[in-house]
């Protein structure tokens, strides 16, 4: 088990990383604004879901090959890389893949949801630094890959709040920014926009 200085420590930390801006958070962001709190907190559960998966492939030795291996990087980089890509261009070509309406219907959070989980997992960058991350906090003394679920378990918890209450407001901004017709008109061609040049940055980033 984690020592309580340790955990401490990981959720001072945790909270840190989870506000620096970076791909996830812009998603979330983005889908917030653009359709609202049902949308913003799927996507933050969907990376939360994301976060336990990277931790277990932490455990089991999945980010480490990600690590040892260039070609297995690069494929799982630029798969990532093409599905944020390919959700932005959905979004701009077909306004019913990307209702900014705020009356997101079950199947369509659920579609949010399980978007966010794939576009997490398929971000190599995010396997690595749990690799490289979590270990930090492991006591010798006790049982790892039960010390590295349970950071995993405090970092899941730590996105969902922390992205959860990022996404409310931004959801709140997206209703005032909605009344203005020409504005409203505009947000689904800016949120596609935003996740192709994510997909992009992704894909021209250096490992």
């Amino acid at each position: 088990m984690v020592s309580w200085e340790k955990l401490v420590l990981f959720i001072g930390v945790t909270a840190v990383l989870a506000v620096t801006p970076g791909p996830d958070i812009i998603y979330v962001l983005t889908r917030g604004m653009a359709q609202g709190t049902k949308a913003a907190l799927a996507a933050a559960l969907g990376f939360a879901t994301g976060s336990l998966v990277h931790t277990a492939f932490a455990i089991v030795g999945i980010s480490a090959i990600l690590k040892a291996s260039a070609l297995a990087f690069l494929i799982i980089k630029f798969a990532g890389a093409g599905y944020l890509i390919y959700l932005g261009l959905r979004a701009l070509l077909d306004k019913s893949h990307f209702d900014i309406s705020g009356k997101l219907e079950g199947k369509q959070i659920k579609q949010i949801y399980k978007q966010s989980v794939i576009a997490n997992i398929l971000n190599p960058k995010v396997a690595i630094f749990y690799l490289s991350f979590l270990p930090q906090f492991v006591s010798q003394e006790g049982t790892a890959w039960v010390q590295l679920l349970e950071l995993g378990t405090v970092f899941m918890l730590m996105t969902i709040l922390v992205f959860g209450i990022i996404g409310v407001f931004a959801a709140k901004i997206g209703e005032q920014l909605k009344k203005n017709d020409k504005i409203a008109g505009g947000i689904r061609y800016v949120s596609g926009s935003v996740l192709c040049l994510l997909g992009i940055g992704l894909a021209v980033h250096d490992s």
